[in-house]
């Protein structure tokens, strides 16, 4: 059981031009994330799948970390043995773009759920830990998956083997960063990041986003990749996108 002074579950905030945050609320332990939190975060994914208002993401912590990780004391829980990669597999799944904002030290399982998100923005001073060798947990399959996919092999055994502390210049260089930036100047990278991806045609973000995934994983059909090129290429957004471009405007895209 959570101690309430510990903070609360994740919250889902909703800002303007489509831009929501999902919040890790328990700064006194690091944002580590209880059964209780994984299930708020497995709601608000269910929510975002289906909500087309949403067009841009942004995942963080409260404090001075972005997240410490699951809760060793609940590892045995019995109602779903695979909750915490079933929460983490619903963020990748998410149809809009997500930012992880790294706003402290990412340790254990956190370290995958900043990966499943579409861009990871840092800070200096920021480090990384993924532990589960020397806690003798093999990790589950599709956390594996995501790390080879995203950082390459020789990446994923060093941070996986060694459970080494990475630091923020070095996660920049294996490319688990997006960008690093001093602590006062996060806010306005991912702001400068959203409002890229605020500038995009919704279908088409959310149409690449999933095949590209599909592609990194070798999961993809050809077919359905076949069938969001035919959506965007038929869609109204396509039409407004090259009207603007012709008259050297902004284009006003409405998704769909």
């Amino acid at each position: 059981m959570a101690d309430a002074a510990d903070g609360g579950t994740p919250t889902l905030e909703r800002g303007p031009g489509g831009v929501a945050t999902l919040r890790l609320n328990r700064p006194q332990h690091l944002n580590r994330l209880h059964r209780a939190d994984l299930q708020a975060l497995q709601a608000h994914c269910a929510a975002l799948r289906h909500d087309e208002s949403v067009r841009v993401l942004v995942l963080t912590g409260s404090g001075r970390a972005f997240c410490a990780g699951f809760h060793l004391g609940e590892l045995d829980g019995a109602d779903d043995p695979r909750l915490f990669e079933h929460v983490v597999d619903a963020v990748e799944a998410l149809p809009m773009p997500t930012i992880a904002r790294l706003n402290g030290g990412v340790y254990g399982g956190a370290t995958d759920l900043a990966l499943a998100c579409d861009f990871r923005i840092g800070c200096t001073g920021m480090e990384l830990r993924m532990p589960a060798a020397r806690l003798g947990l093999h990790y589950y399959p599709s956390g594996l998956q995501r790390y080879v996919s995203r950082l390459g092999l020789p990446a994923a055994k060093r941070l996986f083997l060694l459970a080494e502390r990475v630091d923020a210049a070095e996660l920049l260089r294996i490319g688990y960063l997006d960008a690093l930036v001093a602590p006062d100047a996060l806010d306005g990278a991912v702001a400068g990041m959203v409002a890229a991806l605020q500038a995009g045609a919704p279908l088409a973000l959310r149409g690449m986003k999933l095949s590209l995934n599909e592609i990194a994983r070798g999961e993809f059909e050809l077919g359905h990749l076949r069938e969001r090129e035919a959506l965007c290429a038929a869609s109204d957004d396509l039409r407004e996108g090259v009207a603007a471009f012709a008259e050297k405007r902004v284009p006003r895209f409405q998704g769909r």
